[in-house]
């Protein structure tokens, strides 16, 4: 049977979809807020002299201008990596190395960034290194990205099979090449560029940088003939192929866009934290197939959206923050993270079991 729907109600179930999300992330805001607790912190403040001075506030531990923005900013990385994920399940597939990918690029960027930083090259051209970098962190993702999804369609294997061997090759490639040292000295002027902040410390490239990735995941999916493709493989690859569509190269171009977006993540990561190690992102595969089907996308394929994707990496972040205002012990936020993904799944399931049964009784 064919799982595809028409354009129309695609769109108004993601509405729904997403609606919901956005009452899960109110709640949980409204939760945090309520039962997180007051914390003092310091501000700034004019005396009764007219004179600047620093003074502790009570203030609420969710709720206040430090812990949203530092919210805003880890959700950005995963977020973006969420979006290509999102493709990758929506074809069908699923994408193991995503975690693997991010420390490749980013040692291999920092490798190249090292060499044209102030610590070897002090008059070195700023410029030419951090485009060399980005070069190499371009394009080892798009060859990591072409070669998962080569073997996938070559070989007719399971992606999971394929990508959770890659994501050792990857990984292991990282700790060779830099023996599992870290790499820092970047240029400075790429590290002021992604660290550059409002007045109330909010970093706006990571943020603009999230915000671009949905638009053009959105427009992708929603817009393009490649992106209703990718629909429809996932939602029947048979009836795909029969009436045209060329499936190989759909699911080409989910890994390769599932590795640029680790790519642009693992920039963005370097330029805020100034350094790289092939043990970074180690476990964002998790975290990144989580926020993904957290955000509505249905491992059965066919279903997905870039918005649900950077809505459900919100998610999983404010209940990591909020594990932290809690008190309660950074052991367990991995077992809160796997029930929430168990959670979403069984949902999935039940809406389709709904669609199923209201579909048998129409017919």
């Amino acid at each position: 049977m064919n799982r595809t729907m028409s354009p129309l109600k695609s769109q108004r179930r993601w509405r729904m979809q997403e609606g919901g999300l956005l009452v899960v992330i109110f709640v949980l805001g409204a939760l945090l807020t309520l039962f997180g607790g007051r914390v003092p912190m310091p501000e700034l403040r004019k005396n009764s002299n007219g004179e600047v001075e620093r003074v502790m506030v009570e203030k609420n531990k969710f709720l206040n201008s430090r812990t949203l923005i530092q919210l805003a900013k880890d959700t950005s990385f995963i977020a973006i990596m969420a979006v290509g994920a999102t493709f990758v399940i929506i074809s069908g597939g699923i994408d193991l190395s995503v975690g693997a990918i991010y420390a490749l690029a980013s040692v291999l960027g920092a490798m190249v960034f090292h060499h044209f930083g102030p610590e070897v090259l002090p008059e070195g051209d700023d410029a030419h290194g951090s485009l060399m970098a980005i070069l190499a962190c371009v394009g080892v993702v798009m060859a990591c990205g072409l070669f998962n999804g080569a073997m996938i369609v070559a070989l007719k294997v399971h992606p999971f099979i394929i990508t959770l061997g890659t994501m050792a090759v990857f990984r292991g490639i990282a700790f060779v090449i830099t023996n599992g040292q870290s790499i820092g000295g970047f240029p400075q002027s790429f590290r002021e560029f992604v660290r550059w902040e409002t007045g109330g410390g909010l970093s706006l490239v990571p943020l603009a940088g999230m915000v671009l990735i949905l638009a053009l995941g959105w427009i992708y999916l929603s817009r393009l003939s490649m992106g209703r493709h990718i629909y429809a493989v996932g939602g029947n690859e048979v009836a795909s192929r029969f009436s045209g569509i060329r499936v190989a190269r759909t699911k080409l171009s989910v890994y390769l866009v599932s590795g640029l977006m680790a790519g642009v993540a693992a920039l963005l990561a370097l330029g805020y934290y100034g350094s790289a190690s092939s043990s970074d992102g180690q476990g964002y595969e998790l975290n990144v197939i989580a926020a993904a089907v957290v955000g509505g996308a249905s491992l059965s394929g066919g279903k997905g959206s870039a918005l649900g994707a950077i809505l459900g990496a919100l998610i999983l972040q404010m209940i990591s923050t909020g594990i932290v205002i809690l008190g309660i012990s950074q052991n367990y936020s991995q077992i809160i993270i796997g029930a929430v993904v168990i959670v979403a799944v069984v949902l999935d399931q039940f809406n389709d079991w709904l669609a199923k049964r209201r579909l048998t009784k129409s017919a």
